[in-house]
């Protein structure tokens, strides 16, 4: 089985029986629950939903804009795109061994050797609260999105009250519509993956043919700014790295529904791979052609809406069509958030299922009408609201949150990685990377090691963004190591994962598959 996609269509893929995705799944260690509908494209779909190029290269432009400017969005987005694809590849690897909803954790257990609970432990606690955060960040920031597109067509009153009251409505719905059944989010998603598709086509082509000048193709792709405090240019430039970063996030969705979608051991890998490369280039596409249709640089970092991409659209374009642009996103990002709920919910009921979380019984339960963890669904809502309860006071104590939700996911993407190098008993399933998998995992790690530390480092010198400008992302991971350390030994190594079988002696999923 080749390691990369194929061009067969996603729907037109031979699917694999569902006695054998059970039985694969029982070989694991669990019997099957979760109701299994989804097509190999709607596990892409759920990814490329929560990578949304139309939320977090949106949301986080700004910063970029600071630091480095249009080199750092332009040249830096492939490049990053490029590691992040080898980190999808390698972890697509480890799925197709392991094709269950507990995902990371789960990865790590089978392949720590004697001490594998520890491992899924504190993967599994950094997962799950970056899971969390990042699901609260994509929400907050479908928010601003929502809030600046009312204040700019009915002149609504922006405020951090009304922009929470906002955030509250828009994932109380997303629980509401992941609460309906996998039918209702499996539909949604393949909705959402054609909308980012489409609506990057519509925002490219009027930023293309309406604007009366663009910026030239050497400016756009080489300009430097330095917003940052910092006098050197290449720190600069690394800290605009951050803005694909943060967009290259929740690709692991196509594991937390493995356990939903037919094929899981071949498709979940395809959908983790293909929703990052996917993104690479469509996101490409859609940050050259705003940073060309830029029409007053400052002016629009400045913006009173908030969102420099939505000054561009409208100085570009005019009003009616920038606002249409916005719109675009706005439904963009609220598809991203219902994807996000999605798979943090998948996490937290594998998780609660292996006993690690406070009330793990009730958590673990799912619906019998629907097939789907409703408890954990709302078990998600309701943390995500509880973490972005420090919004109302400053948007800094958030964003530092939504820095350290990044970290704590690539943590947890990197560690089952480095146990796969490490560990000699480990059996490919169907979809491998033969030959070249020593160099891209290998890659993959120096890369999660490199911009976990960049992203412990301050984006702002002190003083030059107003006197918020410390980095808790460092304070924040030890505080995840610390409870993770007190939380297994009042418990946790007392029933965490007890039921399931050492990783060595089972199976590789190729050989299932053939019986």
């Amino acid at each position: 089985m080749s390691a990369f996609p194929s061009t067969t269509p996603p729907d037109q893929a031979p699917e694999q029986p569902h006695d054998a995705d059970s039985a694969l799944l029982a070989e694991l260690g669990y019997r099957q629950e979760l109701h299994r509908g989804m097509s190999g494209f709607s596990n892409f779909a759920v990814s490329f939903s929560i990578i949304s190029i139309l939320s977090g290269a949106i949301t986080t432009y700004y910063l970029a804009m600071d630091a480095g400017g249009p080199i750092a969005i332009n040249i830096g987005w492939p490049v990053v795109g490029i590691f992040v694809l080898c980190v999808a590849l390698a972890m697509a690897e480890i799925c197709s061994s392991y094709p269950t909803a507990g995902g990371l954790y789960f990865w790590a257990g089978r392949l720590a050797g004697s001490h594998k609970r520890v491992w899924a432990w504190y993967v599994g606690w950094f997962n799950f609260l970056g899971e969390v955060a990042v699901t609260a960040a994509i929400d907050y920031g479908a928010a601003i999105t929502w809030m600046a597109l009312l204040n700019l067509v009915f002149g609504t009153t922006v405020s951090p009250v009304s922009t929470f009251v906002a955030f509250v409505v828009i994932i109380a719905l997303h629980g509401l519509l992941n609460t309906f059944g996998v039918n209702l989010v499996r539909v949604l998603s393949n909705v959402s993956a054609w909308w980012h598709v489409a609506g990057v086509a519509v925002i490219v082509a009027i930023l293309a043919f309406v604007p009366a000048q663009h910026q030239s193709i050497a400016w756009t792709f080489t300009e430097f700014r330095n917003e940052t405090g910092f006098s050197n240019p290449v720190y600069a430039v690394l800290i605009g790295l951050l803005m694909a970063q943060y967009t290259f996030t929740g690709y692991d969705a196509s594991a937390h529904v493995a356990e939903e979608t037919r094929g899981a051991a071949t498709e979940a890998p395809k959908g983790i791979v293909r929703s990052v490369w996917v993104s690479i280039i469509a996101g490409w596409i859609l940050l050259i052609a705003i940073t060309a249709a830029i029409q007053d640089y400052a002016g629009e970092r400045g913006s009173a809406t908030g969102l420099p991409p939505a000054q561009i659209f409208i100085d570009a374009a005019g009003g009616t069509l920038g606002k249409f642009m916005l719109l675009i996103c706005a439904i963009a990002q609220f598809f991203c958030g219902m994807a996000s709920v999605t798979a943090n919910s998948r996490m937290s009921y594998a998780f609660s299922r292996d006993g690690a979380l406070p009330g793990s019984r009730i958590w673990a339960k799912v619906n019998p009408r629907t097939g789907t963890p409703t408890n954990s669904i709302w078990l998600c809502v309701v943390c995500s609201v509880v973490l972005t309860l420090p919004a109302l006071r400053t948007a800094v104590a958030f964003a530092a949150v939504t820095s350290i939700a990044v970290i704590g996911l690539y943590i947890a993407y990197a560690v089952p990685v480095f146990l796969r190098r490490r560990n000699p008993h480990f059996r490919d399933g169907p979809w491998t990377l033969g030959r070249w998998s020593p160099l891209i995992g290998w890659i993959a790690v120096v890369w999660v090691v490199f911009i976990v530390v960049l992203f412990m480092l301050p984006a702002y010198a002190p003083g030059s963004f107003g006197d918020n400008t410390f980095n808790y992302a460092p304070i924040a991971v030890v505080a995840v190591l610390l409870f993770a350390t007190a939380t297994w030994y009042a418990g946790g190594r007392q029933h965490f994962m007890k039921d399931v079988p050492a990783g060595h002696d089972t199976r590789p999923a190729s050989e299932l598959l053939k019986d």
